[in-house]
């Protein structure tokens, strides 16, 4: 956008230079003017200001003024308004949708901030607004944050390493925060202020180097993703168990509720009362269609296949498996 006003802007300038130039030269050759007669003849005939002439002017020089006149009206009423509009979409515009943003995140509470907005923060984000999570985003890029200004993302412009930055984008409010950055210094800087500003935030850190791994979670990342590590993996994968990956990668765990097989559930959706029970007693394939194939305590360990007899404790969360009708049952009977 820039870059067009720009363009525009040097487009205009050369045409006023251009309409200048050829009143010069014509009331200097075509009316036998001086340079400065011709100048001031140029200037008052541009600008309409109406002084008088420097002498009277033949029928032939009164339609050569004529046209420059003319021609000068549209030349400068369009510099005018592409200057205009310039000055108008950095100031004006600019500040307004600064102060909208601002306002939007002045209020959020439990939202996610993404760190960096590249190919890795532009996938989670994708995530985050499939589940329709509020997230802000953090970018010091000025062209990148005027690229997706229409895709109402809200931004924080500033570098992510700075404390004043993650506060602008109410850290302290935060429930999770993503550092998406392709460095893995500034992503182990970012990780130690976060947690230092807001202890119970649940942070998730891209890495670069495995090296890197053990020092973001020594920092206070809960999670770390190695991006290179699980794209090799996955590759191999597929040559050593195709089928196996194939039918994984066919379960959708997000997106549109009609294409959803994998989905999780938390204990207060599945006992309101806050009674805690079996599965067994839940029995959830019978009522939804839907098989658990995965138990999350509340001290965090996970439990593959869980036996029916297993009982829910509060604060866990049960992961099941389903055809899309069935996961849709689901969520509307338990209110997900």
């Amino acid at each position: 956008m820039k870059r067009l006003f720009k363009s525009e802007i040097f487009g205009a300038l050369f045409l006023v230079l251009g309409a200048f130039v050829t009143g010069v030269l014509g009331f200097k050759f075509f009316s036998d003017y001086s340079w400065i007669d011709a100048i001031y003849m140029t200037v008052i005939t541009i600008t309409t200001v109406g002084y008088g002439e420097v002498h009277p002017l033949s029928p032939n020089e009164k339609i050569f003024a004529s046209l420059l006149i003319i021609s000068s009206i549209f030349v400068v009423g369009y510099a005018i308004k592409v200057i205009s509009e310039y000055f108008l979409s950095q100031n004006n515009i600019g500040n307004f949708k600064l102060k909208r943003v601002k306002r939007s995140i002045e209020y959020m509470e439990g939202h996610v901030i993404v760190c960096g907005y590249g190919r890795n923060g532009r996938q989670a984000t994708e995530k985050l607004m499939d589940y329709n999570q509020k997230f802000v985003v953090i970018e010091m890029d000025d062209d990148i944050i005027n690229q997706h200004s229409k895709d109402d993302t809200l931004f924080v412009q500033g570098n992510a390493v700075e404390d004043e930055t993650l506060i602008e984008a109410r850290i302290n409010q935060a429930s999770s925060l993503i550092c998406a950055l392709p460095s893995d210094a500034d992503n182990l800087f970012i990780v130690l202020s976060a947690r230092q500003i807001n202890p119970n935030l649940k942070i998730i850190s891209r890495a670069t180097e495995e090296t890197s791994f053990k020092k973001l979670k020594l920092a206070g990342a809960d999670n770390v993703i190695l991006p290179d590590k699980i794209g090799g993996d996955h590759m191999a994968n597929l040559v050593v168990t195709p089928d196996l990956v194939e039918f994984l990668d066919n379960l959708s765990v997000s997106g549109e509720k009609d294409s959803i097989n994998v989905e999780q559930i938390g204990f207060e959706n599945v006992c309101p009362d806050g009674a805690e029970k079996s599965i067994r007693e839940l029995d959830i394939r019978k009522k939804t269609g839907c098989s658990i194939i995965g138990y999350k305590g509340p001290d965090g360990e996970y439990v593959v296949n869980p036996e029916p007899s297993l009982k829910i404790e509060k604060e866990s969360k049960l992961i099941l498996i389903g055809r899309p009708d069935q996961i849709r049952n689901l969520m509307e009977l338990y209110n997900v």
